[in-house]
């Protein structure tokens, strides 16, 4: 038992150091992309934080979600947050499970370059939408007779520049649309696209909807902020999909020709991937008969037969 354990943290740790030089190496051709997309997520935060500063208290909209779904109350606005948190940490541990298994068919710097692309795109519509039309924040914090309801005007450029996780989950203004939702989708459809398990993709699914339920009778959101979240991170995720470039696949496993003549050393010295010809490399047809030591096929059978 000791010795089984031993050798599988051996292997274990190979494949975690091999897959460390490799993302270093798609790090260093693509932090740049990456960089720009954890600064944009900073530039939205600010722009969220921008739009309280404007947002005017008032009666709360007529809404068929409100009507429809009953209200869980400040006390139980929690779980919708914990759903939310869930499904982040869930799908940011996934990307980094190539580090860990043997099956992957990712790779980590790649997936976040193609995700952040899809928050920032979403996130740029978001921002034009809500500072649009400002619409009387629905939750509670954000009714009239709430002291966090309205921003003080800012003293200082450094006050504006600053983002307060208080002030993170305390918003109010920045409603269509959900910005949780668009998270949410987006995790899941790159899961739906990349991932490998059919129960966890249906089961994503499942849990968009019943976040998005919960949204709703947590009075975060009206439910024209979580419908418009649907139709458009959908529709930008499918439009971009088109224009980035698709990532490599890493299930495809490239067998070299092994001819009769080579020796034993050489066999040993392929099956270690040393010293390939690029020659050998080459696809090999499923037919009758038999392949010669030039690649050529040969047919034994007889005419007619």
């Amino acid at each position: 038992m000791t010795l089984y354990i031993r050798r599988e943290s051996s292997k274990l740790w190979k494949r975690f150091c091999s897959e460390i030089t490799t993302e270093i190496g798609l790090l260093a051709e693509n932090w740049k992309y990456l960089l720009a997309g954890i600064i944009l997520q900073y530039v939205h935060g600010l722009a969220a934080k921008g739009v309280h500063y404007i947002h005017r208290p008032g009666p709360t909209l007529q809404d068929l979600g409100f009507f429809l779904l009953p209200e869980l109350g400040q006390e139980r606005s929690y779980i919708s947050e914990t759903v939310f948190t869930s499904v982040f940490l869930s799908f940011f541990l996934w990307t980094f499970h190539p580090f860990i298994l043997k099956s992957k068919k990712i790779y980590t710097v790649l997936i976040w370059c193609r995700v952040l692309a899809f928050l920032v795109a979403c996130q740029f519509l978001r921002v034009i939408t809500f500072y649009s039309t400002q619409l009387p924040g629905p939750n509670y914090h954000c009714r009239e007779g709430s002291k966090v309801a309205r921003l003080p005007w800012p003293k200082s450029a450094l006050e504006v520049l600053e983002i307060n996780p208080h002030g993170v989950m305390y918003g109010c203004g920045d409603l269509i649309f959900s910005s949780h939702m668009i998270f949410t989708l987006v995790f899941v459809l790159t899961y739906h696209k990349y991932g490998t398990k059919r129960f966890i993709k249906l089961f994503g699914w499942l849990i968009a909807f019943v976040q998005s339920l919960l949204i709703i009778a947590s009075r975060k959101h009206y439910t024209v902020d979580v419908v418009v979240a649907w139709y458009t991170v959908n529709l930008v995720v499918f439009c971009l999909d088109k224009k980035l470039p698709e990532l490599p696949d890493r299930t495809t496993v490239l067998l070299p020709v092994v001819s009769k003549d080579r020796t034993k050393e050489e066999n040993h010295k392929l099956l270690n991937g040393n010293g390939v010809d690029p020659a050998d490399w080459r696809p090999r047809a499923q037919v009758n008969g038999k392949i010669d030591s030039n690649g050529a096929h040969t047919d034994n059978s007889l005419n007619g037969a």
